[in-house]
């Protein structure tokens, strides 16, 4: 059929719903049975898929057909499933696949068949899990359908420029001319509008697909937050000052759309000179009694007017309300269910946005759980903080003296009052942040004094806490450095460097840091593992001669776990640092800098910030992606701080690169070291998660720099005898830590596992509210 028929004189004789049966394709997913005896599959891999086929003396006509799926997750999380379309030759085409998008667990798409076909291929995941899986569905459309499909998307469609647009016109025409409106129309929707999805969707149009909860589900949330435990009162603490008259009642109507009732608004005026500021508060104060309004008689900025509206609040938490911002309709809710989630809870803190000067929602903030080091960087709470009064009372409040960074002031000695355990993150944009001339939200350097005042209250926190350091202003990114202090008498540091031959790459990494290096003890332990390039034994000998170096003897088959493994048992240093042979030193101070972290109380591994020669990073923190593990920021030039300056700030990860990792010793051995089954590939990550699953911090700083020749000795995984090879590790590392694997603290649900990291998940691995069954109200629903 050419493509210019019309799609309705096929497909009419197509009256019914077409099933595929689904049987995997090279073994992975594979049926499982549960405790009941009901069928599930597994996938084991990041690449499960079935081969999608009609009986054997059936084939689908040319055409218009909608896809359709039922999938549930049974563990870990479906996402990304994708539908392989044949080509016009019959083969099935990448170029060509669809993805099915999400409504609830059910999955669809629409796609144009050019040709006869009995085989597809559909993929159910992009990663790991147990799911349930309906039969795959077939539709025929009509062309009539698909055109006012067509037209509907154009409408929504954001072009990107006018050159672009009429050169598309253009192309429009010369395929109207030639074959068809069919065949334009299978154009505009199948080429121009699916394929770029990726490139024209925007934040916006990810909140009405994922983030905004529709009727039903509002009264979903309406009718099951009366049945909590716990029905706590949320105080909103909001200090006023001549706010613009639309954005007050933004703010105050935000307030008054949320779905959980049992909160109250406390507003301080602190003496706006503005006429319609105390207009509008009493307005509303006489329209809820939940509104409690104070007039401040003299103005006492900030922290003084959040301490009036203080005095006013009655409820078991406080929540931090700027007068010109607004809150989710969702936000109360879900800060009360997760209080009855977790009881201990005492400081939650959400995800948040910004709204630009149209007030459309912007530069979404996806935090990661609760990050000690990431917070002492920068304010990681900030907007939505929802604190447990009582303490905030205990603690005096605000302090005039950190005007600007009170709330950050206010964190930071509160935190020291409760465990990390009671301290939840709740990952949905909860807030939104208007980005007004002067405000911080913005950017920090519109009010540089908040950001001296972020300094000393950090200073003030390691002074009680009893941690020698001090805290510089990083002006650029109006962050936060802390640096803490080396003991008097320097521990020895024991560098191993694993080699193969590599004369030149050893050499570049030994003068480097024999002439750059600051810090004052530390042994070179290098491992000749094999070598059999003359000049490059020649030139270690001489090392070894001279006393610059240990050189250790290894003639065993390359393993890197049990290599380093080995040496950490000779060498001499409390501490240990494990550098690839292809590193060269750039600062100077990067090996203080490594241990003056690696001997925190709490802290495991300790990674730098790595560059390749072109001064793009390599590594800036592991993130666990793909049920393995993906390099944050990776390729980024200088100057560009990556997600919310997250590559050049001090933080926690789940895992950090093995090329140049630091550790204490005594650590090291209590973990077990590298796990040698794991002989290449992943014995790094498993190493730091090791770590993490024993309760300590793996970090990443930004201010240990080195460059790293990447796989300029063993090359990339590019034979298929290190494929295999790979494959197996990989499936080592997901077999041992899936759950985490998926859900990393350091991320977010709502960012991907299969892109780029810190770009937005399609769709995100947290769902809407869904009532459970059965909930019954309690007795008692006090505070």
């Amino acid at each position: 059929m050419s493509p210019n028929e019309k799609p309705e004189e096929v497909v009419a004789e197509q009256t019914k719903v077409t099933e595929l049966s689904l049987r995997p394709l090279k073994q992975d997913p594979k049926l499982q049975l549960d405790a009941h005896g009901d069928a599930y599959w597994r996938a084991y891999t990041c690449d499960p898929a079935f081969t999608a086929e009609l009986p054997q003396s059936e084939k689908l006509a040319p055409g218009w057909y909608a896809v359709s799926v039922t999938l549930v997750a049974q563990g870990g999380h479906v996402a990304g499933p994708r539908l392989y379309i044949p080509n016009e030759d019959g083969v099935l085409s990448e170029a060509r696949s669809v993805e099915l998008k999400q409504s609830g667990t059910d999955y669809a798409a629409t796609f144009y068949l050019p040709c006869s076909a009995q085989d597809f291929r559909f993929d159910p995941s992009i990663y790991p899990c147990e799911f349930f899986c309906g039969p795959l569905q077939l539709t025929p459309i009509s062309g009539r359908s698909q055109w006012w499909a067509t037209l509907s998307r154009l409408f929504r469609f954001r072009l990107p420029s006018v050159k672009l647009f009429m050169q598309w016109c253009r192309t429009g025409v010369r395929i109207l001319g030639s074959h068809g409106p069919t065949a334009l129309a299978r154009a505009v929707y199948d080429t121009w509008l699916t394929q770029t999805d990726e490139n024209r969707s925007t934040y916006v149009d990810w909140i009405a697909a994922y983030a905004q909860p529709d009727d039903a589900q509002q009264l979903a949330m309406r009718e099951a937050f009366p049945k909590f435990p716990r029905q706590p009162v949320i105080s909103l603490i909001t200090p006023v000052y001549n706010t613009p008259e639309k954005y007050l009642r933004a703010a105050i109507e935000s307030v008054l759309g949320q779905i959980y009732s049992h909160w109250e608004l406390c507003l301080a005026d602190d003496a706006s000179t503005a006429p319609h500021v105390k207009r509008v508060l009493e307005e509303y104060r006489l329209r809820d009694a939940r509104i409690k309004v104070v007039l401040r008689q003299q103005n006492g900025h900030i922290s003084a007017a959040s301490n009036s509206a203080l005095e006013l609040a009655t409820g078991a938490f406080v929540a931090l309300l700027d007068h010109d911002d607004t809150l989710t309709p969702d936000a109360l809710f879900w800060v009360a269910k997760e209080l009855n989630d977790f009881p201990v809870a005492a400081l939650l803190y959400s995800d948040e946005d910004k709204l630009d000067p149209d007030g459309v929602p912007t530069t979404p903030y996806f935090k990661c759980d609760w990050n000690y080091d990431l917070f002492l960087s920068h304010n990681l709470i900030t907007h939505l903080g929802v604190y447990r009064s009582d303490l905030v009372r205990k603690l005096g409040g605000f302090r005039t003296e950190f005007d600007g960074a009170q709330d950050y002031d206010l964190a930071l000695r509160f935190i020291e009052q409760i465990d990390a355990t009671q301290i939840r993150h709740i990952p949905r944009v909860l807030y939104h942040w208007r980005m007004l001339p002067g405000s911080t939200a913005i950017g920090a350097e519109q009010k540089d004094y908040a950001a001296e005042c972020a300094r000393l209250a950090i200073q003030e926190h390691l002074t009680r806490q009893h941690i020698a350091g001090s805290v510089e202003t990083i002006a650029e990114m109006a962050t936060q450095r802390v640096r803490y202090q080396l003991p008097a008498n320097l521990p020895l540091v024991s560098i191993i460097i694993p080699t193969r031959n590599a004369r030149k790459l050893v050499q570049q990494c030994i003068d480097s840091i024999r002439r750059k290096t600051t810090y004052g003890r530390y042994e070179i332990l290098l491992v000749d593992n094999g070598s059999d390039d003359k000049e490059a034994l020649d030139y270690f000998a001489v090392l070894g001669e001279r006393g610059q170096i240990r050189l250790i003897k290894d003639p065993s088959p390359f393993n890197f776990s049990r290599i380093n493994n080995d040496a950490a048992r000779v060498a001499s240093g409390d501490y240990l640092v494990f550098l690839n042979n292809d590193i060269e030193v750039i600062s100077p101070d990067w090996l203080s800098e490594l241990v003056s972290h690696a001997q925190r109380p709490g802290v495991g591994a300790v990674g730098a910030r790595l560059w390749y020669p072109n001064d793009t990073i390599q590594h800036a923190g592991l993130v666990l992606v793909a049920g393995l593990a993906g390099h944050a920021h990776l390729g980024r030039p200088r100057g560009d701080h990556g997600y919310f300056s997250r590559a050049s700030l001090i933080q926690a990860y789940s895992a950090v690169t093995g090329a140049c990792l630091c550790i204490r010793k005594q650590l090291f051995e209590e973990a077990g070291g590298f796990d040698e089954t794991l002989a290449v590939a992943f014995n790094d990550v498993d190493f730091c998660l090791r770590l993490q699953d024993r309760g300590y911090r793996n970090l990443y700083t930004p201010y240990a720099e080195l460059y790293h020749h990447e796989s300029a000795t063993r090359g990339y995984e590019d034979t298929p005898e290190k494929m295999i090879r790979f494959k197996k590790e990989a499936q080592i590392l997901q077999e041992r830590w899936m759950p985490i694997l998926v859900n990393d603290p350091c991320y977010n649900p709502n960012l991907t596992l299969t892109g780029e990291p810190f770009t937005l998940a399609w769709p995100p691995r947290i769902g809407q509210f869904e009532a459970p069954a059965g909930t019954k109200p309690a007795a008692d629903t006090s505070a």
